[in-house]
């Protein structure tokens, strides 16, 4: 999450705070479109634990491409 905040601030020139809530407000959304496991394991990888990204990619059903495809709106079977 920390890397998310830095990278607010630095490309759109946010305060730390603001940065802070719009990378809230960003995992909220993106929590909220996704299935609970899911969803955890995207809080896992935004915090940098180990493993998380490998742990997300395994459960994705259909792969990560039809897992955001789905997400943003493309083409759902």
């Amino acid at each position: 999450m920390e890397e998310l905040v830095k990278r607010l601030q630095d490309k759109v020139g946010l305060e730390p705070e603001k940065a802070q809530q719009a990378a809230m407000t960003a995992l909220g959304f993106i929590k909220d479109k996704l299935p609970g496991p899911l969803a955890d394991q995207v809080e896992k990888v935004l915090a940098g634990g180990p493993d998380a990204i490998a742990d997300l990619a395994d459960k994705i059903p259909g792969g990560v491409g039809d897992a955001l495809g789905g997400l943003l709106g493309g083409k759902k079977d």
